[in-house]
């Protein structure tokens, strides 16, 4: 059985004594992704940068939140900046404005080499910047890497922020709702790419998302879970295949009659979620 990388035991997440999220547990084993879906305002997001530690002072969080068997909570700062974008990396939701407008993206992912390995020489960075951007199939990135944010298209600026998640090789990586500012063919090129390097580099993934098809997607594989939120607490949690087939809780069921398949009868409304 593989171990678990990353554990979190009541966790709870609160801005100036307000409770976002609520006394939630979850695990991802080695080579696991986890789903983690919900609508919006429904604490995916602070979840995911609370395991990063990158909430405001604002937000106080409690509980327990292990990787590796290592107390996140607990580590000084500079403990916890060697982990961000080494052993546990990010890709945020909108590259335009997770991305430096005034830098060019090699220079930004080669500051994510550079952050981490300060031992290597500027050719190795040089050579790091051009593996990442052909790993994520970049056109000509000896070209490109001296090109500027808004030179891409939306999908190749996302490539760029997956280049830099995974230039370090992460153990995790934490998808904040990737393919949202994306059309529907190059959301599906991004999650093709996903799951591919989830493959070659053997990832574990925390994959968020509030659209259940995507979600669907990406954990259709066997060594894939799904939790849903609702209002800051985790309200079901199983397998990919045996939520999607038998939700149990009012919220899952509401939540997948709300979205049309095939099958929708066209004649009746959709669900709501109110």
């Amino acid at each position: 059985m593989p171990a678990s990388l990353l554990v979190a035991e009541n966790l709870s997440i609160a801005f100036n004594g307000r409770m976002a999220v609520e006394n939630i547990s979850f695990q991802i084993e080695e080579g696991e992704t986890l789903g983690l879906v919900g609508e919006s305002g429904s604490g995916k997001s602070a979840t995911s940068l609370a395991l990063l530690r990158l909430l405001p002072p604002t937000a106080t969080i409690t509980g327990s939140l292990r990787f590796a068997g290592e107390d996140l909570l607990a580590l000084p700062e500079e403990a916890m900046r060697r982990h961000r974008g080494r052993s546990i990396a990010m890709i945020f939701q909108e590259p335009m404005t997770a991305l430096n407008p005034v830098m060019p993206v090699g220079r930004q992912i080669a500051e994510a080499v550079e952050a981490h390995h300060p031992e290597l020489s500027r050719a190795e960075v040089h050579e790091r910047v051009l593996a990442a951007m052909n790993d994520v199939a970049l056109p000509s990135p000896e070209r490109r890497l001296r090109d500027y944010p808004h030179q891409f298209s939306g999908g190749q600026r996302q490539r760029v922020l997956i280049a830099m998640a995974l230039v370090n090789r992460p153990r995790l990586l934490i998808a904040d709702e990737p393919t949202t500012a994306l059309d529907v063919t190059v959301q599906a090129q991004i999650l093709t790419l996903l799951d591919r390097l989830r493959s070659s580099h053997n990832l574990s993934m925390l994959f968020i998302s509030h659209d259940l098809a995507v979600v669907s997607q990406v954990c259709s594989r066997a060594a894939s879970r799904v939790a849903v939120m609702q209002h800051g607490h985790i309200v079901e949690q199983a397998p990919a295949r045996e939520l999607f087939l038998s939700p149990q809780h009012p919220y899952t069921r509401r939540l997948l009659a709300s979205a049309p398949t095939m099958r929708t009868d066209r004649t009746q409304p959709l669900a709501t979620l109110a």
